[in-house]
Order: C-alpha cells, then sequence, then structure tokens
C-alpha cells in the first residue's frame, strides 16, 4: 500500500465524477403487409389466383420476379431483355412475357415456373404489351427503335403458332410507340388500346371477333402522358390514368364518351378493376393517400391507402405506375412502391372491400364516485353503417383490472352513439368501447378514461431522520389508516448512491392496528419509502423516511517507542527523528477520501494545524507519514474522518474516528 506524506501544514483535496451516456432508435411503420422486391424496376405485375403467385416484371434487369400472396420470392425468370407487359391465360396455367429486347412473346409455366416457349415476333418488333381477346393473344410493338407503333397478335391455337402484324395500320400515324392495350374475359372480343409518353393522349377500341382488329372508337382523352388504362369486366368502360388531369377519367367503350370520373388526386398513375367490378385507382402521391377504392358505380371510395416513408425523403413511398394487381377472388390488392433510396416493395393489401372506421370516446374528465355520467362518441366511415349497428362497451378500474362487460348499445344512423354509468370504484376508470368489423366496415375501437374521485387515507413511517452506527439493523414501521379493501402496504428501500437500486423489501397487509414493519441493514443513509396503492375508494398515498448510517473508521498510530498516560490520557511516544504513519481504516467506496486532522495542545487549549484529504485504498485503508522536522515536548492528535459531500460522495452520514494522541522527544 502506497504511504502518502503530508506535513502539518499541508492540506488538499481532489474530486472528479463520471458521466454515462444511454441512447436509444425507433423502427418505421409498416403496411398491411409488405417485402423488399429484388427488382430494379417495375413493368407490370399479374396475380395467378390458382397457384397464389404474383409476377413482377424487371424491364432493367430483364427478370420475370415470381412471389407468393406473402411477397417472398419462389422464382426468377432471367435473360428476358426489355421485358414489360405480362398477360395469364384464363386457365392461369401460362403466364406470356413480351420481351421487346428479344423481339419475342415468352411463355412460362405457372406450375412449373420454367419457361416453356419462345416466340419470336420479328425483327426489330419490340413487343410490349400483350393482352389476350378473340382467342389470340394481341400485343402493342414497334415505336422504340422500330419505327412507328402497331398492333399484331400472335395465334396459339393451331398446330404451330401465327404471327401477324400490322393489325391496326394508320396513316396518321395513331400510336407514335408501342400502345398499351386491355383486354377483360366478360367482353372477349373487345380491345382497348391508348398512347403513352404523350403529352395529348388518344384511346381506340378494337373488336377482334373477325381474327383482325377492327377500331369501333377513337377519341382524345384531353389528358397528357397516359400511364395505365384497363377495362370494366362486362367490357363497358374504359378507366385511364393519366398524369393529369387530377382524377381517373371514365371512357364509354362504345363510342368513347366521358363518363363519371372516380375522384382520386394529383397524378393519376394506375389503374386495376377487380373481377366484381371493385376499381384500385393509384396515383404518385408523397404526401396524399396512394391508392383508391371504389365500389362498382361509386362516386366516392370506400377506403384508401396511404403508404408509410421508409427512405430518406419527408414523403412517403410512392406507388409505381401501373403497378396494381388484384387477386382474382378480390380478397387482396397486390401494389408495388419505391422509396427515395430507389427500393421497391411488393405491399399486400387487405379489407380492400371495407370501409375503414375510426372511434373516438368522450368521457369526462372527472367524476364523482357511485354518481351517473355519461360517455358519448362517434363511429366515422367515408360509407354509412347498416341499420342496427352496435359498439361494445367494457369499463376497466382498479376493482375490474381485467375489464367488465357494460354490453352492447346502439349506434345511430350518424355514427354517434352514448350512454349512461355509474362507476363504483374511484381512480382511473377507463370506458372501452369497439365496433366489430362487419361485411362493409373495418373494425376499430377508442377508449377514454375519467378520474373518479377517492377518499383520503392516513400512512405514516417513523425513523425519519435517524442516525445509526454503520451495518446496524433498523426497524421501520408504517402505519396505515383507513381503507375499503385494500390492506396491503409496500415497504421499499433506497440505499443513497447509483450502484444500490431501489428495492422493495417487504409486502403484506397491515395486522390489526394497521401496521407493518420491516428491519434494514443500513450501511449508507438510506430513504424507505412505505406505498399504499389504494383502492376502490381510497387513493393511494406514499410516504418517505430518510434514516442515516455512519461509515466504519478506525486511526491507528505505528513507529513509536512507547505508550504512557499524561494526566487519563494515553499517548504514543515518538522520537524527534522518526516520522509517524497514521493508518486510516475506513468503509470502503469508489473515489471516496478520508480526511486527517491535526490538533496541537497550546496552555491547555487544542487548536487546528492542518486538514488534508486522502484517498482510500480498494481495501479502505489510507497510510499516511507526517514528516518532520518535529517540535519535541508539544501535545498532538490526529482524527481520520469521513464528511458527506467533501469526502467524494455522499452516501453516509458524517463519521469521525477517535482522536489519538501522540507527542515527540528528544
Amino acid at each position: 500500500m502506497r504511504t502518502r506524506r503530508i506535513s502539518t501544514a499541508t492540506a488538499f483535496a481532489v474530486l472528479f465524477s463520471s458521466v454515462v451516456l444511454v441512447g436509444g432508435a425507433a423502427s418505421p411503420a409498416a403496411a398491411d403487409s409488405s417485402r423488399i422486391l429484388p427488382a430494379a424496376s417495375v413493368g407490370d405485375i399479374v396475380t395467378d389466383g390458382l397457384h397464389q403467385r404474383v409476377f413482377v416484371s424487371d424491364p432493367a434487369s430483364g427478370k420475370v420476379v415470381a412471389t407468393d400472396y406473402s411477397g417472398k420470392v419462389v422464382a426468377t425468370f432471367a435473360a428476358l431483355p426489355g421485358v414489360r407487359g405480362l398477360e395469364l391465360s384464363p386457365d392461369s396455367t401460362t403466364l406470356y412475357a413480351a420481351v421487346p429486347g428479344a423481339d419475342a412473346i415468352v411463355a412460362i409455366d405457372t406450375a412449373t415456373l420454367k419457361e416453356s416457349a419462345r416466340y419470336d415476333i420479328g425483327a426489330d418488333t419490340r413487343p410490349t404489351h400483350p393482352a389476350l381477346a378473340g382467342g389470340k393473344l394481341w400485343f402493342g410493338y414497334g415505336g422504340d427503335g422500330g419505327g412507328g407503333g402497331n398492333i399484331g397478335s400472335l395465334d396459339l391455337s393451331g398446330e404451330e403458332p401465327v404471327v401477324t402484324l400490322d393489325q391496326a395500320p394508320d396513316p396518321n400515324r395513331l400510336w407514335n410507340s408501342a400502345p398499351l392495350l386491355a383486354s377483360t374475359p366478360g367482353a372477349p372480343t373487345t380491345l382497348a388500346a391508348g398512347t403513352q409518353d404523350q403529352s395529348s393522349s388518344r384511346i381506340a377500341v378494337y373488336d377482334v371477333a373477325s381474327g383482325t382488329a377492327t377500331q369501333t372508337a377513337l377519341q382524345s382523352t384531353g389528358s397528357s402522358y397516359l400511364q395505365d388504362l384497363a377495362l370494366t369486366p362486362d367490357g363497358q368502360q374504359i378507366v385511364v390514368a393519366s398524369s393529369s388531369p387530377y382524377h381517373h377519367q371514365v371512357f364509354r367503350t362504345s363510342d368513347l364518351a366521358a363518363g363519371k370520373s372516380y375522384p382520386s388526386t394529383a397524378y393519376p398513375n394506375a389503374v386495376e378493376i377487380a373481377p366484381n367490378g371493385t376499381v384500385a385507382a393509384g396515383v404518385d402521391g408523397w404526401y396524399d393517400p396512394d391508392v383508391y377504392i371504389f365500389p362498382k358505380g361509386a362516386a366516392k371510395a370506400v377506403r384508401t391507402y396511404d403508404f408509410p416513408n421508409t427512405g430518406m425523403h419527408s414523403g412517403s413511398d410512392t406507388l409505381v405506375p401501373a403497378a396494381l394487381s388484384w387477386a382474382p377472388d378480390g380478397s387482396r390488392l397486390f401494389a408495388v412502391t419505391v422509396n427515395s433510396q430507389n427500393v421497391r416493395s411488393l405491399r399486400v393489401l387487405t379489407n380492400t372491400n371495407k370501409s375503414v372506421t375510426s372511434l373516438k370516446v368522450n368521457a369526462p374528465a372527472k367524476a364523482t364516485r357511485a354518481k351517473k355520467l355519461t360517455v358519448s362518441g362517434k363511429v366515422t366511415a367515408t360509407v354509412a353503417f347498416p341499420a342496427g349497428s352496435k359498439v361494445t362497451v367494457v369499463r376497466t378500474d382498479i376493482e375490474s383490472p381485467k375489464g367488465k362487460s357494460l354490453g352492447t348499445k346502439p349506434l345511430n344512423a350518424n355514427g354517434t352513439f352514448s350512454f349512461t354509468d355509474t362507476p363504483p370504484a374511484g381512480g382511473k376508470v377507463t370506458y372501452r368501447v369497439t365496433y366489430a368489423a362487419s361485411a362493409t366496415h373495418t373494425a376499430s375501437t377508442g377508449t377514454d378514461a375519467v378520474t373518479v374521485s377517492r377518499a383520503a387515507t392516513s400512512l405514516k413511517l417513523d425513523r425519519n431522520k435517524s442516525l445509526h452506527a454503520y451495518n446496524k439493523n433498523v426497524t421501520f414501521t408504517a402505519t396505515l389508516g383507513k381503507t375499503h379493501k385494500n390492506r396491503v402496504v409496500e415497504l421499499w428501500a433506497d440505499p443513497f448512491g447509483a450502484d444500490k437500486p431501489k428495492k422493495l423489501v417487504k409486502k403484506g397487509k397491515v395486522n390489526s392496528k394497521g401496521k407493518l414493519s420491516v428491519k434494514v441493514n443500513l450501511k449508507r443513509d438510506t430513504t424507505v419509502t412505505a406505498v399504499f396503492a389504494g383502492d376502490g375508494r381510497y387513493a393511494p398515498k406514499t410516504v418517505k423516511s430518510t434514516a442515516y448510517a455512519k461509515v466504519k473508521v478506525s486511526l491507528k498510530l505505528s513507529k513509536h517507542y512507547r505508550t504512557a498516560k499524561i494526566g487519563k490520557t494515553s499517548y504514543a511516544y515518538y522520537n524527534k527523528k522518526k516520522n509517524p504513519d497514521f493508518t486510516t481504516t475506513m468503509t470502503y467506496y469508489k473515489g471516496r477520501a478520508q480526511r486527517l486532522s491535526l490538533q496541537l495542545n497550546y496552555q491547555g487549549k487544542w487548536y487546528d494545524t492542518g486538514q488534508a484529504y486522502f484517498p482510500l485504498g480498494t481495501k479502505g485503508k489510507s497510510v499516511v507519514m507526517l514528516e518532520g522536522p518535529h517540535d519535541v515536548g508539544y501535545k498532538m492528535r490526529v482524527r481520520a474522518s469521513y464528511i458527506n459531500g467533501s469526502s467524494g460522495d455522499s452516501v453516509n452520514s458524517t463519521t469521525h474516528s477517535d482522536w489519538k494522541y501522540f507527542i515527540f522527544t528528544k
């Protein structure tokens, strides 16, 4: 152990502390369900209901990605340069992919997930958008490197495939690029087409019953930059998504007269119509809902979807153009989104046919126990509620922590509700109101809490400000007054110092006199807390008592040549050429220092000659040498002390050792 040195005129102390930094992070929210899609771009998306597969083309990577309904990748088809449009056969056994980079249409077996055929369309045709109608596979082609756009067909009904090009000849170059095609099983001989990448969009309708495309209607949409189009299941209407105007346009197929549009919002970029006529209208919107769901013929969306932000910009992820696809049974809608980091995700949207509800509950902020109060609220939705709709109510309080059913309450036609209740227990009373899911609405729940009055009780705890020797067992007693049902008190002990956590030292029912006691071993100043949690009629109560504990400290003198009394006091005798050692033993605490105090007796009175602080070793010892020169004949004394707040910490109460007396001789 290191021996420290002082002179009788020197004193010093050094204190320092450390800082601990704590950090945390939050995670972003997610949509209905989502998985990252390994694609650098998206050309088209179709859904195979028979095998529950989703197929997405990736023109930039020249591949088609196949996933299951959860978005998990099950297969990838490569070597498809520039692959864009996809079409599924009526029996869901074959997926047709237009591959402009290979001037081909590729067939993929949906059962084996392998390429089954490749049909050469012709040099520099660059087919893009396939659509089945009239027993043939029709496709837009040309334009990009191949001259003006046109429509062709692929007949697979015979022993050999037959490709027929130039099915929509037009001397005025109607199609500047390969047109976007659409068809529907409900109108098997109708083919719709539209221009893309033009500031002024046009659409056309063809009758393909004869095996050739006969144009029956042509119209300028008055929109710019067509992104997507779809036929209604009966083939009576075409729904168009263009960058502008800011709604989804509708045209009658027979003559392309404009009909009532679907009110979405700015920058429409996708449309997909389910077999039951439900329209999914998508937009490119950072700060608006991304997908609007309209039941057949509805003028108002039954629900919307707003994708979360998984990127770095302030707006949310956006819908990829033409990247919507219904499951054939309408149970879910698949969508591909992209974020600011160019990461694409396949999102699975459910409950598409249900109006999303939200429920708000309004209860008074305060109430009196055992007196009637009124709770009201409202369930809101975009679709009216069926007659006879109800909400269920559960009350939770201190006596019913798991909740007590208050039954059902009627829902008014405007979605409002109201009921009265008489809370039997005080404290926080929560009313939980739930609207159950129906065929037309999603479920929702709302809560509101009331602070219900409770009487006050008395709670006392003894030993406050008491001082005790180190390591003493001290009994603390709590006394609880009148309560309703709860007679349990908790006693917690919290020793001073961050390294000693607060602990529950006793929990139990008070005795017939309302008392509960516990013994606490005091090695540090300690705050004892008595806690009554309250019950249905009496409020919680907490009281504290702080008891103080000394340290254990002793001081030993060494190197003296004898011990003798002067009067009634024992002195250690030192030769003036000898330097005494003072050894302090004290309860250890990290960073703790002991204070040595020297005094000299002059003419019968003791005078301070110096004080100094010295750090303790890890075993609680400190050795200090008193260096000379030493004057002879003077009575001296020394004392070791722990000083709360000055010895490096504040976890104990100030404690002094006994004075040790010594004298120097010749």
